[in-house]
């Protein structure tokens, strides 16, 4: 019995090691934390439990068969996070420089499957050089495994995928197909491709920061939804995310005691919309000052910076809000912003989570470059989105929506529970000026007759009255109510019950 538990300290001891402890420094010089460290830094304290310390390769080529390290270079295991129950795998660049072997993938597919079956969140701290090469086909075949897992999961449990180190190839598919993706800066990359392939095929020069970096993804590609400062920061606030979701689609999202009254009321609200109807304001102000404590945690915030998405918490109650941003564009919807907006309006509805939508749309973006690239159909996904959605929603028109971005943006139309609008809304197919200009085109060259028409049209359709006339505007509020009226409605619609029509799944315009 001795001699068997010196092996267990044994090979407990060198699993822990990892790589070993030259390779481990070299992590550390990096500005890196090792595998363990990462998992101890943010699951609660003690609370790991962690499987398949033991596993090894079975490859036999290339002298593989000469050298075992016990782990396979994957830390995988559950834990909590604030008292929830988290699954986790933590990807050991030490260790084949974090490359996926048959092995390493059972591991993952292990703990996805019970993760599955328990319905608890799935995290992924990645950094990995990429399939193992001296594994071939059977490696690739680990990846497919690992897919499959990631779609059967989708929308049943949280998947958010941190990226901490490199990620190239076969392995991006894997985060792709999660919910978050979130990033460290000047440390982790990801493409399909590398710069020397890109240099060899296309002839450009680039640089893996360029090509793949965590500023790349998240202000030009879309690809990464946040990009955190190092290891420390990133695994804090993804503490702190965690927090805002469910387990699984079968649970509410978890409710935080506040101080912050449900019924306060904001003053400076009734000031926040500028008097100039083209003058833009922020809003972000809005969304921070309606939210408990002013806690406002931004998704994608330097992306398609025209839609604002994002989670926080109203009496207590996780909420997703999507809000146009009158500070970028006007607000107007073009493709990345629907793109943007539709995904995470997809996310809440799987996961139960309620929807505020603030509007202030004047349209969809004109162009030739979003015609040509599909603002059409990229514009559908949103629509799609909230049409779809069965979860409460609740939207506030706080000033301009104009033409078939108003129905987009979670109208009464697409089932929306409670529409709200301020005193300055403007809803109607088009701005005043815009309108009188078809309507009355013989007109044009009389100005005076011009501006008397804009003035008529704005004072009979630049308001909210005409569609509260129609049931289409629940009613109008003052903008300092605003976050009392939204935690009477989401209180009141805390019960709703909305199936869609039995089918295998709908057919959203990718």
């Amino acid at each position: 019995m001795h001699d068997i538990i010196q092996m267990l300290d044994e090979k407990r001891a060198k699993a822990r090691l990892g790589g070993g402890q030259k390779r481990i420094d070299s992590q550390h010089k990096k500005g890196k934390l090792t595998a363990r460290e990462r998992i101890d830094l943010f699951l609660d304290e003690g609370s790991f439990e962690e499987w398949d310390m033991f596993v090894e390769h079975r490859c036999t080529d290339f002298g593989m068969e000469q050298d075992h390290t016990p782990g396979d270079g994957v830390v995988t295991g559950y834990g909590t996070v604030n008292g929830r129950l988290i699954f986790v795998f933590s990807q050991d660049f030490t260790v084949y420089g974090g490359s996926l072997s048959e092995t390493h993938a059972e591991k993952i597919c292990k703990i996805m499957d019970q993760a599955m079956k328990v319905g608890a969140p799935c995290i992924g701290l990645n950094d990995s050089g990429g399939a193992r090469i001296q594994e071939g086909i059977a490696s690739l075949g680990g990846y497919a495994d690992v897919f499959q897992r990631n779609v059967e999961a989708s929308g049943v449990i949280p998947q958010i995928s941190m990226i901490m180190g490199p990620c190239a190839g076969g392995a991006v598919y894997s985060p792709a197909m999660t919910d978050f993706i979130f990033m460290v800066k000047d440390s982790s990359f990801m493409f399909v491709t590398g710069p020397d392939v890109v240099k060899t095929v296309t002839h450009e020069e680039v640089t893996q920061e360029e090509l793949g970096g965590a500023i790349t993804h998240t202000t030009k590609s879309g690809v990464a939804h946040l990009a955190f400062e190092n290891d420390v920061d990133a695994l804090l606030q993804l503490r702190d995310f965690v927090d805002f979701l469910p387990s699984n689609n079968k649970e509410q999202p978890p409710v935080r005691p506040t101080t912050d009254p449900a019924d306060r009321d904001d003053s400076s609200l009734d000031t926040l919309i500028p008097d100039n109807a083209n003058k833009p304001y922020d809003m972000l102000e809005l969304i921070k000052k309606v939210t408990d404590e002013g806690d406002f945690f931004e998704i994608m915030p330097e992306y398609a910076k025209n839609i604002l998405i994002g989670f926080g918490r109203m009496n207590g109650q996780t909420v997703g809000f999507v809000a146009n941003q009158p500070m970028v564009l006007a607000g107007c919807l073009d493709i990345d912003s629907s793109i943007k907006a539709a995904r995470f309006v997809r996310f809440c509805d799987a996961f139960n989570i309620p929807l505020v939508t603030f509007v202030d749309v004047p349209g969809f973006m004109p162009g030739t470059d979003q015609e040509y690239n599909g603002i059409i159909t990229h514009g559908a996904k949103l629509l799609y989105a909230f049409a779809e959605a069965t979860v409460p929603k609740v939207t506030i028109i706080t000033r301009k929506a104009y033409g078939g971005a108003y129905d987009v943006m979670s109208s009464k139309h697409l089932r929306g529970d409670v529409n709200l609008a301020w005193p300055s809304a403007e809803i109607a197919v088009m701005g005043a000026k815009g309108a009188v200009e078809i309507i009355f085109r013989q007109d044009i060259g009389d100005a005076d007759k011009i501006q008397e028409r804009t003035d008529e049209y704005a004072r009979n359709f630049a308001n909210p009255f005409k569609a509260g006339g129609r049931g289409f505007i629940d009613d109008v509020i003052m903008p300092h109510g605003t976050r009392r009226r939204i935690c009477q409605s989401l209180a009141m619609l805390k019960n709703k019950d909305l199936k869609n029509p039995e089918r295998k799944h709908g057919n959203i315009p990718l």
